[in-house]
C-alpha cells in the first residue's frame, strides 16, 4: 500500500446520532464482515466491549481498516456521550479528515458541536452526513440549515434525497446527476437510473450551487462557469477535494446507516475529497539531537509514528494503535520510545478491523497500526528510528469533571482496586486516581457520572472486584482577600542542641489563577540566604492546608520581610516549621474565603421542556448566558458551581423523560457564598 492511496477517517458525532450502525454498513459493503451488524442487539463489530454491549452505546474510540477502490480506508468510530468525548478527541489526533453524522430527526446537538470544535482543533477536513432519512420526522433541508447555523460553515448538497421519511428510497446524485434507487434488501445492490421526473427542477436547483459553489475554488473554473461553459465531472471532483481540504464549503452526502442508504457512496466521496497523509500539512516534532522544531516529511525514509490508544486485551494483554508519520515499520524490528527514553521491539504488526486483528509484514507511512505487548509504550507516547530520534507533542488531556471515593465491599481486595484501576488508566486516558490525603480513600477522577459507573462496571467485569462508591467531592480551594502580615517564632529547647527559627511575613492576595508566589525581601542577614528556600516550602506545605476546612490555598504572594536566628539551634527544618506557623496566624487576619469550581454546563432539551430545565438550572445557583433555538429544541448555555450538579445526569433524564442531554466542563474558580461556606467549612472542620 503507497501513502497517496491512503485515508485516515474519524466519523464523530453525538451520541445516538448513527456513527456505529454507518461503520457497520461500511465495514458489510467492503466485505471486511459477513454481515450488518447491530448496536441494538449486540451483534456490532465495533461495539464489542461487554460494557458496551450492555448499555448499547460506544465508550472508546477503535478502528477498522478497509480497502475500497484500491484505496486504505482506516475509519476510527468515536464516542458521541459527553462523558467519553476524552475518546473521541484523541482519536482525532491520529487522522486527516472527518465525517460528522447529523441526525435528519434532531440536526445538530450539543455533542456535534463540541466534537466538530475538537476537529477544528486539528484542522481536519470534515464531510457530512445526514443520516436517518428512513425516521419520522425526518427532513434533509431542515438539517441543511441548521448544519449552517450550528457550524457558520457553508454546506454544500453533493446528494438530495429521494423520498421522506418511510418513503425514503433513495438519492440523487448531483455531480453524476444519477438517481440511485435501493431495494428493501440492505444487503442487494443498488440500480442507477436517470433522475426521476418530478425531481428534475430540484435536482438543477441543487446542482446550480454546487456548480457555483465548485467554480469558486479556481479562477479558470469561474471565468467558464460564468461563460455559461458546462463544468466536466472531472473539473467538479476536483474542485470539490480542493475545497473541502481548504474548508470554503463543506460537502453534505444524505442516507440511512440502517437501510444501507449511501454508505458506499460515503467511501468514494472520502476517497476523492478528504486529503491523503501527503495532502496533510506535515506534522511537526521535536528533534532530539537539536531540540529544534522540525516537520517530518511522510517521504522520509526513517520510522516515526504517534501513540494514540492502548487497549488491555484479557487474551492478548496490552495493545498499542499508533499512526505512522513517516518511514514504515516491519516485524522483529526495534523502535525507540523517546517519550520513555527506552527501545522497544515490534514483534507482530496488525491492522484491526473492530475485534479483528490482520497480522501484516509491514506498515508505511500514513497506515494505522497495531503491536501487542509492547513493555514501557503508552497512550501518546512517540515510537521512532533509533538513528534518528524525534518527539512529538504530547496531546493535551481533557481535565476530569467529577470524583468519587471507592471503598472495596471486600477489605481483602483493596490490591485489587488498585491494580484493575491501574489497567483500566492504560486504556482510558479520561480516567484519573488519587489519594484522598485527609482520610487515605481511593479517588477515582471522571467525565461524568456515567463515565464513573463504567469504571466500576469494568472492575466488576474485568477483574471480579465490587466496589462501592461514596458522595463526590468538590475539590474546593481556599485563598485571601486581603494584606495582613505576622510572626512565626519556632524555639524548642528539650536537653542538646534546641530549634529556633523566627519570620516575619506579609500575604498578599493575586488575582485568580496566579497560584502560589514566595518572595525575599531580606535585608542585612535578618535570616541567613541558606534558610530562605526553608521558610518557602513551609509556607507552601501549610497551605496545602488551607486555614478554614483543609482545603489548599490558592492565588497568594508570600513576602519575607523580617526574622532573626540563632546561630547554633537554626536549621532548614526550624525555619520551615517558623514559616508554616506564620502562614497559619497571618491567612487568619488575611480574610480567608472559601473558593467553589463553577462549570461550564451546555443542555440540549425540546422546546416544551426548556422553562422546567431552566428553572431547575436557576434553583442550583446557575447563571443562564444564552438560550440558542435549535432543531427540535433549544441549546441552554450556562455556569453552575459543581457541587449543585453532581448528579444532574438522572435529574436531567428523569426531568425530560431521557430527551435532555448535556455536556459539561471546568470553567473557573469563585467564592462562596457566606451561609453556604459555614456549612462546608462545619462538615469539613468535622471530618
Amino acid at each position: 500500500m503507497e501513502t497517496k492511496d491512503i485515508r485516515n477517517v474519524a466519523f464523530i458525532s453525538h451520541g445516538g446520532a448513527g456513527k456505529t450502525s454507518l461503520v457497520e454498513a461500511i465495514l458489510f459493503n467492503a466485505k471486511a464482515t459477513n454481515r450488518i451488524g447491530s448496536v441494538d442487539s449486540g451483534t456490532s463489530a465495533m461495539d464489542f466491549d461487554p460494557v458496551e454491549i450492555e448499555r448499547k452505546i460506544s465508550l472508546n474510540a477503535k478502528v477498522s481498516s478497509i480497502e475500497w477502490l484500491k484505496t486504505q480506508i482506516n475509519i476510527i468510530d468515536t464516542p458521541g456521550y459527553a462523558n467519553f468525548l476524552h475518546e473521541t478527541r484523541a482519536g482525532l489526533s491520529a487522522v486527516g479528515g472527518a465525517v460528522v453524522i447529523a441526525s435528519a430527526i434532531t440536526g445538530v446537538k450539543a455533542e456535534t458541536k463540541r466534537v466538530w470544535g475538537f476537529s477544528e482543533e486539528f484542522d481536519l477536513a470534515k464531510i457530512i452526513y445526514v443520516n436517518k432519512m428512513d425516521k419520522d420526522r425526518a427532513d434533509f433541508y431542515r438539517a441543511l440549515g441548521d448544519i449552517e447555523q450550528s457550524f457558520d460553515v457553508t454546506p454544500v448538497p453533493l446528494f438530495i434525497p429521494i423520498g421522506k421519511e418511510s418513503d425514503f428510497k433513495g438519492i440523487i446524485d448531483l455531480v453524476k446527476m444519477k438517481a440511485y434507487i435501493y431495494p428493501e434488501d440492505t444487503t442487494a445492490e443498488y440500480s442507477i437510473e436517470d433522475i426521476p421526473a418530478e425531481y428534475a427542477d430540484e435536482a438543477e436547483n441543487y446542482r446550480g450551487k454546487l456548480l457555483e459553489a465548485v467554480s469558486e475554488t479556481d479562477d479558470e473554473l469561474i471565468e467558464k462557469y460564468l461563460e455559461g461553459e458546462e463544468l466536466t465531472e472531472e473539473e467538479v471532483v476536483k474542485g470539490i477535494s480542493e475545497a473541502t481540504i481548504s474548508k470554503q464549503f463543506i460537502p453534505v452526502i444524505c442516507g440511512s446507516a440502517v437501510m444501507n442508504i449511501g454508505s458506499k457512496l460515503l467511501l468514494e466521496a472520502i476517497i476523492s475529497y478528504l486529503p491523503s497523509p501527503l495532502q496533510r500539512e506535515y506534522k511537526v516534532a521535536i528533534e532530539e539531537s537539536t531540540g529544534e522544531e522540525i516537520h517530518i516529511d511522510p517521504a522520509a525514509p526513517e520510522f516515526s509514528a504517534y501513540v494514540f490508544k492502548t487497549f488491555m486485551d484479557p487474551f492478548a494483554g496490552k495493545l498499542t494503535m499508533f499512526r505512522i508519520y513517516s518511514g514504515e515499520i516491519t516485524n522483529d524490528t526495534e523502535v525507540y520510545n523517546t517519550s520513555k527514553d527506552k527501545k522497544e521491539r515490534i514483534a507482530q504488526l496488525y491492522l484491526v478491523q473492530g475485534k479483528n486483528h490482520i497480522k501484516v509484514d509491514k506498515l508505511v507511512a500514513g497506515q494505522v497500526g497495531m503491536v501487542s505487548k509492547l513493555k514501557v509504550t503508552e497512550t501518546f507516547d512517540t515510537l521512532c528510528d533509533v538513528k534518528k530520534r524525534v518527539t512529538f507533542p504530547r496531546y493535551q488531556l481533557m481535565d476530569p469533571v467529577l470524583a468519587y471515593s471507592v471503598k472495596p465491599i471486600s477489605k481483602d481486595d483493596e490490591d485489587k482496586v488498585s491494580q484493575g484501576l491501574h489497567r483500566i488508566m492504560e486504556e482510558d486516558v479520561g480516567l484519573r486516581t488519587a489519594r484522598d490525603e485527609r482520610n487515605g480513600d481511593i479517588l477515582i477522577k471522571g467525565m461524568g457520572q456515567m463515565h464513573i459507573e463504567v469504571v466500576v462496571e469494568k472492575l466488576s467485569k474485568k477483574f471480579g472486584v465490587e466496589v462501592e462508591l461514596q458522595a463526590p467531592k468538590v475539590p474546593y480551594m481556599e485563598t485571601i482577600r486581603k494584606r495582613a502580615s505576622g510572626q512565626g517564632k519556632y524555639k524548642k529547647q528539650s536537653g542538646g542542641r534546641g530549634q529556633y527559627g523566627d519570620v516575619q511575613i506579609e500575604l498578599v492576595p493575586l488575582v485568580s489563577g496566579e497560584g502560589f508566589h514566595f518572595e525575599n525581601k531580606i535585608v542585612g542577614g535578618a535570616v541567613p540566604r541558606n534558610y530562605i528556600p526553608a521558610v518557602g516550602k513551609g509556607i507552601e506545605e501549610a497551605a496545602r492546608d488551607g486555614v478554614l476546612a483543609g482545603f489548599p490555598m490558592i492565588d497568594f504572594k508570600a513576602v519575607l520581610f523580617d526574622g532573626s536566628y540563632h546561630s547554633v539551634d537554626s536549621s532548614e527544618m526550624a525555619f520551615a516549621i517558623a514559616g508554616s506557623m506564620a502562614f497559619k496566624k497571618v491567612a487568619m487576619d488575611a480574610k480567608p474565603v472559601l473558593l467553589e469550581p463553577v462549570m461550564n454546563l451546555d443542555v440540549f432539551c425540546p422546546d416544551d421542556m426548556t422553562g422546567n430545565v431552566i428553572g431547575d438550572l436557576n434553583a442550583r445557583r446557575g447563571r443562564i448566558s444564552n438560550v440558542e433555538p435549535e432543531s427540535n429544541g433549544q441549546h441552554i448555555r450556562s455556569q453552575v458551581p459543581m457541587s449543585e450538579v453532581l448528579k444532574y445526569a438522572p435529574d436531567l433524564r428523569s426531568m425530560t423523560g431521557g430527551h435532555g442531554i448535556f455536556s459539561m466542563d471546568f470553567s473557573h474558580y469563585e467564592e462562596v457564598p457566606s451561609h453556604l461556606a459555614e456549612k462546608v467549612i462545619a462538615e469539613n472542620k468535622g471530618e
